[in-house]
Parts: C-alpha cells; sequence; structure tokens
C-alpha cells in the first residue's frame, strides 16, 4: 500500500478538544461505554530509581495491568468505561475490584478465582525512568478466565472494545480473548488494540510475534510503539512510512497509531498520515505512560468515532493524547499517576503555543 498524503506535523492551536458526535450506542445523556478486557495485577514499584530490584530499598504498592489502567484513565477523563478480566479471591483481588470501583470503572465484569492467586509484578527503573519487569504469574488468575465467565451483555453495550496482547499467552483465557472479540465485533463495537509486548511473559520471540500478530487484523484502531514495530517486523526501520503501510496497515484498519514517548506520535489512515508532537517533561516513572495515552484518545473516539476521517480533529485528539501520557510520566506507579480532564486541559498549550515548547520541570 503506497503511502497517502502527508502532514509535516506543525503545530496546531487546541480547541479543546475534539468535536463530540452522538454514537450509535450512546444513551442519552450518558458517554458511550469503553469496555477494556484483560489482565489486572499488582505492580510493586521500587521507591527509589536506577537499582536493581535487589538492591531496591523498598517498594510502592499501586495497581496496575494495562487493560485496567486504560479503563481507570477513560473514567478519570470523564469518560465512560468498563472492565472485564479475572482476578485471585484474595485481598490483592479484592482491593483491585475496589480499586476500579471507587474510580467509577464498571467491575462487573470482574470475576474471582479460589485456585489462583492475583498477579504481581516487579518493576525496576531505571534513572530515566524506563522500566523492566519480573513477573509472579504461574498461572495467575487473569490467565484462567474461561469464555463461560464473560459478561456477554456488558462487552455488547460498549462502543470500544480494548485489549492487549498477554491476555492471548496461555489457555482458557486465549480462547476467551477470542471469543470476546467476536462478540464485540458482531454487536458494531469498535475494536481498539494495543500489543503491550512483554517479552519475558511468553515462551519464546518467535511465539511472541505469533501470538501478536494472530488477531491484528480484527482491529480498527492499533497503537504500537517504535520498539514494538522493530520487533514485529523483525529488524525493519519503525520511523519508516513504507514500512508501517507495508507491513502494518490491514486493509479494514481504521487508524494506526506510532509513540515516540517524548517525541509524540505519528498517525496512518488509509487516507493521510503525520506527526502530533510530544511534551518534553522529567519522567520520574514511564509505567502506565502508553496507557494513558489510549485512554485519551478512546475517550475522544467513543464520542466522535469517525474521528480518523477528520485530520483536524485528529490531531486534536492526539495532542489530547500525548498530554495526558506526559503527565502520567511525572509520577511514580500507574493509576495513582492518571491525569483528570481539568489536569489535562490546564496542561495543553493555550493559543499559537507550541507542544514540543512547553517544559515542565521539576
Amino acid at each position: 500500500m503506497a503511502p497517502p498524503k502527508q502532514d509535516s506535523g506543525a503545530p496546531i492551536a487546541h480547541g479543546g478538544g475534539a468535536e463530540r458526535e452522538a454514537s450509535g450506542k450512546k444513551e442519552k445523556g450518558a458517554s458511550p461505554l469503553i469496555v477494556c478486557f484483560g489482565e489486572m495485577l499488582i505492580d510493586f514499584v521500587p521507591t527509589v530509581s536506577g537499582v536493581s530490584l535487589a538492591e531496591a530499598p523498598a517498594f510502592k504498592k499501586s495497581p496496575g495491568g494495562a487493560p485496567a489502567n486504560v479503563a481507570v484513565g477513560i473514567a478519570r477523563l470523564g469518560g465512560s468505561s468498563a472492565f472485564v478480566g479475572k482476578v485471585g479471591k484474595d485481598e490483592f483481588g479484592y482491593m483491585l475490584s475496589n480499586m476500579l470501583k471507587e474510580n467509577k470503572v464498571d467491575n462487573s465484569g470482574v470475576r474471582f478465582d479460589a485456585g489462583a492467586r492475583t498477579a504481581l509484578a516487579f518493576v525496576t527503573l531505571r534513572a530515566d525512568g524506563e522500566r523492566e519487569f519480573m513477573f509472579y504469574r504461574n498461572p495467575s488468575a487473569d490467565m484462567l478466565l474461561k469464555e463461560s465467565e464473560l459478561d456477554v451483555e456488558l462487552i455488547k453495550k460498549g462502543s470500544i472494545l480494548h485489549y492487549g496482547s498477554i491476555s492471548l499467552i496461555e489457555e482458557p483465557c486465549r480462547s476467551t480473548h477470542l471469543a470476546a472479540l467476536k462478540i464485540a465485533k458482531q454487536a458494531g463495537c469498535i475494536l481498539s488494540y494495543d500489543p503491550n509486548l512483554r517479552l519475558p511473559l511468553w515462551p519464546s520471540a518467535d511465539a511472541a510475534r505469533e501470538g501478536i500478530k494472530s488477531i491484528w487484523d480484527f482491529a480498527d484502531v492499533i497503537k504500537v510503539s517504535e520498539d514494538e514495530i522493530t520487533f514485529l517486523t523483525e529488524g525493519d526501520d519503525p520511523y519508516s512510512d513504507e514500512v508501517v503501510y507495508k507491513k502494518l496497515f490491514h486493509p479494514n484498519l481504521k487508524l494506526l497509531i506510532v509513540t515516540e514517548g517524548q517525541d509524540g506520535c505519528r498517525y496512518y489512515t488509509k487516507n493521510f498520515h503525520g506527526k502530533v508532537n510530544g511534551f518534553r517533561v522529567k519522567a520520574v516513572d514511564t509505567t502506565g505512560a502508553g496507557d494513558s495515552f489510549v485512554s485519551g484518545l478512546l475517550t475522544n473516539l467513543a464520542t466522535s468515532p469517525n474521528i480518523y476521517t477528520d485530520e483536524r480533529k485528529l490531531k486534536e485528539a492526539l495532542e489530547f493524547a500525548n498530554a495526558c501520557g506526559a503527565i502520567t510520566v511525572t509520577e511514580r506507579g500507574a493509576i495513582p499517576a492518571l491525569p483528570t480532564k481539568e489536569a489535562v486541559l490546564d496542561f495543553l498549550p493555550k493559543g499559537d503555543e507550541h507542544p514540543q515548547c512547553l517544559c515542565v520541570i521539576s
């Protein structure tokens, strides 16, 4: 597929977010529901950066798991979200389910497993805020969600179903994930996919690549990072528009986003592509930054489901999403750092200010 016309990525004036459109599934007076499917776990984050797990003097306990992060992020931004997944019938599992409820996320799709524990992840923070993970899930409850435990009606109520790839690693969750995709697709939901590569959880790199690609063509919207492009294409240039269109853009895809951290993101549709600049901030912990970005994007997509056809509105939504991610990295932990809509609007440049010229120093 030949790359269509490109936008230069020149800064745009922010007009307060994308214009709102009515969704076919939107109830009168309610925000369109976004259902997030997958894992929910406890992150243990070191209280200091730049040390190994063994050297860390202490850890801060934080709720986590990419789909759960996105669900909370959407609710913090004023959207409507629900979570579908499984946790252990243990203190951590109850804590996570209650956390969803406290953050105004519909937790009616959460199931509890008496025979497996809630997953744990220990996160090493480098001095620059980047992370490495060590997981405890052998197996954890999230891997054991069965198709019979799915809240089918909840999934059908959604305007968007968002998911990752970790739930594809083991059965029975893999089959349950595929069933959820089919239910959502048949119900007319937009399917949103963030592979969220966690290589240590997969049996091998080849298994990860094959598993992630196995549901690639289902998605209407895909978000990937530069590193994930390199991994999925086995070494191709992640900055090449030709690589993106030839190897990642499938015929039914409406929007593909490539995140570039503080440098912003690139967007690709069938008719145009371009770049939206990011925000330079002092990163304390990058955990949850991508999930916060997705929350910002999906909140706009839910109310403007055809936003990928309007480049101006799409760029406004992506600038909003970039701001969500930037704010999140300035605090430790994922869910505790997710911003409110008011915080994002206050953070965004006003008038003719340029996103790349806005600096937050701490």
